[in-house]
């Protein structure tokens, strides 16, 4: 059909107005990731602003990486992402499978405990004292254990295991198969987008943890990589391991900005290679129970 002069100018208004906020949210990006990778001397020349660098320099990544504190909380940050995911996928999966079977004793009131949990936030204190009686207080794992799930997750997960046909399981009941068998054999093998899905929201956080290892974590040696990212930045806390961060800088002739934006650059390039390989099944996870028939 061909558009009128009213709706011709008002696609065009469109267009423009969308590249011109694209390219408002991708030049911080670009920013950052040019600057890590520029010659220190040729930052220092341009006082700090460099659109493109003549002489590309691989200087402050190799600075990183010769320090233990940056490689700790490297290895402690992809702890958190590849241990914490599965844990937290294996229990999200096994709840709302559980929930999903309406042979379950009990399934009303956990349903209705669950939607509590989302209607009504503890706060910070009471899972703090939770986490100092289980003896946690500056170890990794308290910062997975009392995240391993979410309500909404499990909502989310279980009306995906409600549209996956009863017969298969009376099926494989027939064909001798436990219940444990017909979750890992059958069930999960057909769940691989909300697997998916969920893997990567789940991993985004556990990568991006910061709040509560602020909250549970004393020895800068188990900070995750945000935290020692912030302090980087901030430069200046010296209660979270600020003062350790400007001591790692300090020690070096390179520019502590190029530094900080490659610490940037590192922290967020894991997720953004992790995306595309589970985007066929991303696409298909997000839809979870928007469609009913």
């Amino acid at each position: 059909m061909k558009q009128s002069l009213g709706a011709g100018l008002f696609n065009a208004a469109n267009t423009v107005v969308l590249i011109l906020i694209g390219l408002v949210t991708l030049f911080p990006l670009y920013y950052v990731f040019i600057v890590s990778f520029t010659d220190a001397q040729e930052y220092l020349e341009k006082n700090g602003f460099v659109l493109f660098p003549h002489r590309w320099s691989l200087a402050s990544y190799k600075y990183l990486f010769s320090t233990s504190a940056f490689i700790n909380a490297t290895g402690v940050s992809a702890f958190l992402a590849i241990v914490g995911t599965g844990l937290s996928l294996m229990i999200t999966s096994a709840i709302s499978f559980g929930l999903s079977r309406k042979r379950l004793r009990g399934r009303r009131a956990m349903m209705m405990g669950i939607v509590v949990t989302l209607l009504f936030s503890p706060g910070i204190i009471p899972p703090y004292l939770l986490v100092r009686e289980l003896g946690l207080i500056n170890s990794v794992w308290s910062l997975i254990i009392p995240v391993l799930t979410s309500g909404w997750y499990v909502l989310l997960m279980k009306s995906f295991f409600d549209n996956i046909p009863a017969e298969l399981e009376e099926a494989a009941m027939i064909d001798g198969s436990s219940d444990l068998g017909t979750f890992f054999r059958i069930v999960l093998p057909l769940s691989a987008p909300a697997l998916a899905a969920f893997g990567l929201f789940y991993a985004v956080a556990y990568w991006n943890t910061f709040f509560s290892a602020v909250l549970y974590i004393n020895d800068f040696a188990k900070f995750p990589l945000q935290v020692v990212l912030r302090n980087m930045i901030v430069n200046s806390d010296t209660s979270t391991g600020g003062a350790a961060a400007v001591e790692m800088m300090s020690e070096q002739q390179l520019p502590t900005q190029t530094i900080k934006m490659a610490a940037v650059v590192i922290s967020t390039l894991p997720i953004l290679c992790v995306y595309p390989f589970l985007q066929k099944h991303f696409t298909k996870g997000v839809m979870l129970g928007s469609v009913k028939g």
